[in-house]
């Protein structure tokens, strides 16, 4: 199992920036991401970055949101720039370990921080 502590999130205007971390103990991690969920709606994938240092973001964050790694730390950061109140939601963090070949994959997840863009 993989421990995850999350940090950042907060209040901000629209048009403002917050930094998320999560930092990562654990082992066998293939990958790491960002999800969120807003009151009445599904988790939804952010941003996700590998091991090997591929990512992926959701359509409704590209270009505004950047997620990177820092390995001295095994730390992750979500920027988020140009906020939309639709932006809104509780954001967790996600560790997936792979332990090998015809094994199954396991999801980690943290507590979640709260994000809100309001004026």
């Amino acid at each position: 199992q993989v421990q995850l502590v999350e940090s950042g999130g907060g209040l901000v205007q629209p048009g403002g920036s917050l930094r998320l971390s999560c930092a990562a103990s654990g082992s066998s991690i293939y990958a790491m991401g960002w999800y969120r969920q807003a009151p009445g709606k599904q988790r939804e994938l952010v941003a996700l970055i590998t091991s090997g240092g591929s990512t992926n973001y959701a359509d409704s964050v590209k270009g505004r949101f950047t997620i990177s790694r820092d390995g001295a730390k095994n730390t992750i950061y979500l920027q988020m720039n140009s906020l939309k109140p639709e932006d809104t939601a509780v954001y967790y963090c996600n560790a997936r370990q792979l332990f090998g070949a015809g094994r199954p994959s396991y999801d980690n997840w943290g507590q979640g921080t709260q994000v809100t863009v309001s004026s």
